[in-house]
């Protein structure tokens, strides 16, 4: 029989898998993907600020008091790469543009290294507790690799480096939260779990609102409310999934 962990590692790299499958078929279909870009940045807007507000925030808050503090940290800290790669490294335009693709997905990479730490908590607890959490954050993976590998595109990378970057960012670090996570699972109380939901949920808000929304009310298509709406209702079903 399957120990605990492996169980645990199979459940982060079907999380993997299956972010990589996204990759690889909007990269089959890359130029559908470009035209319609503004729906997929309007749709990826309403899945990470919902799911943010609605289900990761409140439930960080329930297990740290300091919660609040961490998500102004995640916020703000990924402004401060964000300026940092304009000031400090970026000579023109070309490099604001790889800016776009650059910070959400250092913060969709950050989000999903979070999810394998959670993979390692539920399963720690129960099978039941570990197959469920599993189950409801599997349905944002597709989503999350063909949004991340668009944006890396829209920001001037190489379809073949944004496939690459984005099976970097989106699917190695599900699996890589598990085995980093696994060995210290008996120190993560919610406490500290509650600090890291945070963090991550600063830098979701600041990828959705600041960096995508924007780029949105630029194009000003008119179905681009649609999306948002779409994205909204793909996180209340993520919300209850993880009910």
């Amino acid at each position: 029989m399957l120990s605990r962990f492996w169980i645990t590692a199979i459940a982060g790299l079907i999380a993997c898998a299956i972010t990589t499958i996204g990759i690889y078929v909007i990269n089959r279909f890359a130029d559908w993907g470009k035209r319609n870009m503004v729906y997929f940045t309007s749709f990826a807007s309403g899945v990470l600020i919902s799911v943010s507000f609605m289900h990761i925030i409140p439930e960080s808050m329930e297990m740290s008091k300091y919660a609040p503090v961490f998500l102004l940290i995640g916020f703000f800290s990924l402004y401060l790469i964000n300026r940092f790669l304009k000031v400090f490294v970026c000579h023109g335009g070309k490099c604001d543009e790889r800016a776009f693709g650059i910070i959400p997905a250092l913060g969709i990479g950050f989000h999903s290294f979070i999810d394998g730490v959670i993979y390692s908590i539920t399963f720690s607890v129960s099978f039941l507790a570990g197959g469920l959490a599993a189950l409801g954050m599997i349905l944002h993976e597709f989503p999350e690799g063909i949004v991340t590998f668009l944006l890396l595109v829209k920001s001037g990378f190489s379809e073949k480096k944004s496939s690459f970057y984005a099976f970097l960012a989106a699917a190695v670090t599900t699996p890589l939260g598990v085995f980093v996570s696994w060995p210290f699972i008996s120190k993560l109380t919610d406490p500290i779990l509650g600090i890291l939901l945070s963090l991550s949920a600063g830098a979701l808000v600041y990828v959705g609102a600041t960096h995508l929304l924007p780029e949105v009310e630029k194009e000003s298509k008119k179905y681009s409310l649609l999306a948002l709406a779409a994205g909204v209702m793909v996180a209340v079903v993520i919300i209850i999934s993880h009910g």
